[in-house]
Order: C-alpha cells, then sequence, then structure tokens
C-alpha cells in the first residue's frame, strides 16, 4: 500500500477540490479510494466536481469534519472552508463503496449498503474490513444492518459533523452528497489492518446502573435517581450549571463510560445536554441494567492521548504502516481548543513518514477485541493499514 495527501483551504470549493486532489495524487501511479473530509460550509457538489477533474472514475468517500483536519502540514482550518484528501493505492487491494439515503429503517440502509458494496467490489463474500460514515443519531441501527449482511467483521470511521453543532453535516462518495443515511467503503486484501479504540480516560469510584432510557439516547435515571441530579452530585456541581448545553462542555473532560462484557473496551458516552426534568441526552444509545462510570481526564491527558494512542496502534499492528486514518472527536477538538497544534505535533512525530489524515466527528467506531464493533463518542479510532 501507498498513499498520499493533499489539502486546501482555497475559498472556491471546486478549485479547492481539485487543488487537493492534485497533491494527493502525486507519486501515485493508480488509486483505490480517496478518503475525503471538508468543511459544511463548502458548496460539497462544486468541490466533488473539482477532485473528479483531477481524479477522474475514482471512488471517494467521506464526511464533513469539525473545524478542521490534520495532515502532515498540521491543522488545517479556514473561515473561508477547508478540505483534505488521503489517496490510496494497492495494486492487491480491492474495495467496494457504497452510499444509501436513509428513507424509513436504518437496519434496512444499512443492509442494503452491505449488499450495494459487496456488488461494487464484485464479491459475494464480507470483506476483510470495512469503513463507515453516518450521520449522528443512529450510527448502531446502520451498524446492526450491515452486520445481518456480512457478521462480524472489524471496522472504524466516523460520524460526520459540522462546526457549529447544528445539523449541517454531510456525507458523500463520488456520486453525490446527502444528509442523512450511511456510506461505507469495504476492503477486500491479505493485508493487515489494526485499529485502536480508545477514550483515554481514567475511571473514578462513581458508578452506578442505569434504571431508565427513554428512546435509546435520554438517560432518565442512574440507581433510580434523576440522572443530571446523579452526575452534578458526583461532580460536586449545581443541576442549574449543567443544563441546556452547559453540560456538553462540562463533561468533556468528565464524561461517562460503559464497559464490554470482558472489560477490554470502555466506550464512552458523551453528556450533550442538561434537561429540565432532570434526564439527560446523550451521544449514543444507552440500555437499562447497564452500569456507567464516570471518566476523567485532564486537558494536556487530551492532548497526550494522541500521540500514546498512535504510538499503541503502531504496536498493535506490528508490521510497517503504509497510511493511517485517524478519527478524533470533535468534542475533545473543542477541549483541546487552542492547543490542537500540538495534537498535531504529537501525531507527525510518531508517524514518521507515514501518510495520515485525521478527521473530527461527533461519534467514533471502532473495534478493540474478538470483532467488537462499536460506537462512542468523545473517543479516538486510529486506524493502520500494512503497507
Amino acid at each position: 500500500m501507498k498513499a498520499n495527501v493533499g489539502s486546501s483551504t482555497n475559498s472556491n470549493p471546486k478549485l479547492a477540490g481539485a487543488e487537493a486532489a492534485k497533491k494527493a495524487k502525486e507519486g501515485l501511479s493508480s488509486i483505490n479510494l480517496a478518503y475525503v473530509y471538508a468543511s459544511c460550509d463548502y458548496d460539497l457538489d462544486a468541490m466533488i466536481a473539482g477532485i473528479a477533474d483531477e481524479m477522474p472514475g475514482i471512488p471517494l468517500i467521506g464526511n464533513t469534519s469539525y473545524t478542521g483536519i490534520i495532515t502532515p502540514e498540521g491543522f488545517i482550518s479556514s473561515e473561508d472552508g477547508f478540505v483534505g484528501i488521503m489517496a490510496v493505492s494497492d495494486p492487491d487491494m480491492i474495495i467496494g463503496v457504497a452510499a444509501v439515503e436513509k428513507t424509513c429503517c436504518p437496519i434496512m440502509a444499512g443492509e442494503k449498503a452491505a449488499k450495494a458494496a459487496m456488488e461494487k467490489a464484485g464479491k459475494d463474500v464480507p470483506p476483510d474490513y470495512y469503513y463507515m460514515a453516518a450521520p449522528s443519531g443512529e450510527e448502531e441501527s446502520y451498524v446492526k444492518g450491515i452486520t445481518k449482511v456480512i457478521g462480524r467483521v472489524p471496522f472504524f470511521g466516523g460520524t460526520a459533523a459540522d462546526n457549529t453543532i447544528e445539523g449541517n453535516w454531510k456525507l458523500y462518495t463520488d456520486k453525490g452528497v446527502f444528509a442523512d443515511g450511511v456510506v461505507v467503503a469495504f476492503f477486500y486484501t491479505g493485508k493487515k489492518m489494526a485499529n485502536k479504540f480508545t477514550g483515554a480516560y481514567n475511571e473514578t469510584s462513581d458508578m452506578g446502573v442505569i434504571t431508565k432510557v427513554n428512546d435509546k439516547r435520554v438517560l432518565a435515571e442512574i440507581d433510580g435517581a434523576p440522572a443530571l441530579q446523579k452526575y452534578a452530585d458526583w461532580r460536586g456541581m449545581s443541576v442549574d450549571d449543567l443544563k441546556g448545553g452547559n453540560l456538553l462542555a462540562a463533561s468533556i473532560t468528565s464524561p461517562l463510560g460503559v464497559k464490554d462484557r470482558l472489560g477490554d473496551l470502555t466506550a464512552i458516552r458523551h453528556p450533550m445536554n442538561g434537561n429540565d426534568d432532570l434526564t439527560m441526552n446523550i451521544g449514543n444509545d444507552l440500555a437499562v441494567g447497564t452500569a456507567v462510570v464516570r471518566m476523567e481526564a485532564s486537558v494536556d491527558e487530551l492532548v497526550n492521548s494522541t500521540g500514546e494512542t498512535l504510538a499503541s496502534l503502531k504496536e498493535k499492528l506490528g508490521v510497517p504502516a503504509g497510511a493511517y486514518h485517524l478519527v478524533h472527536c470533535g468534542g475533545r477538538r473543542a477541549g483541546i481548543d487552542s492547543r490542537i497544534d500540538e495534537v498535531a505535533e504529537q501525531i507527525k512525530k510518531e508517524a514518521g513518514d507515514v501518510p495520515f489524515i485525521v478527521e473530527f466527528t461527533f461519534g467514533e467506531y471502532g473495534v478493540e477485541a474478538d470483532d467488537r464493533n462499536t460506537c462512542g463518542g468523545l473517543m479516538l479510532s486510529f486506524t493502520g493499514f500494512e503497507a
């Protein structure tokens, strides 16, 4: 595998797409796929047209990213827009890309996307691994649909984001742009992929059992008590100070976590909004009877976790890497704020000469062990591909 990365902050979206694509294709004799992450402020159809001018016939896949991207050039952002592209070339790899807009059931959309991706690849068997992107709200259901078709197959990816948490996020492939649905890329290859999926938070002694959930993502009660009150008590804070959007910012350094059955992975659950009825909107699905643990990390730890996680990924991959695809939560990026350049430097140092791209998402997907695919928030999903 070989890869190359290009970016642009040109205010003209078509020129930006062309400029980034021209850089990304340098040195690659053929391209299997282009990962594309861009600003929600762009005319994305025009941007894709610009990419097609430089990469005619090349499948692309991606979504809008929160405030910027990171490449070997550093943190890339602009009020006029931004786009980053990582082009991948491997003559021994077959990739099938599919996009399905949701018309009713997300599980059915996931099934349809899986079948279409296999058809695009000319295969009738499950891939070795796959990539997925979706909008916020029903990520787990898309995964369920895909799994119904192909079974347990390791995956990676993230949830589309915008710059203001107003629902302006988009998904896209070379076939077009849409807001609600799912995009997937199925990979058929004999080479290794490894994913390091972590929140890199520390457990506290504050924990309890979920006793009431509304509509999958509204945490109503913990241990029979109002969830927001319980969380405020754990933090030694006033409930009033955590109402509305205040909860989202306050919980970046102290979210909730749920453990898998073996304790190999603690998937982070980001409290998003504190409601007047003392419930909390959460960024992922929840289940009654599940234990939640309050997690903690300082901003220093959030920054340092990026380099540490990439180092762990390299060890887990165990062979020379041809490229890194790095998904970093947009909420963590907001908490890190002006120190984002430190994150870029840490990643560049660990990546060395290996091409990489970082997107900032509103949900992260990965697999830590036993092919248990999981969706989370405030997490890092770092993926490496054998050269």
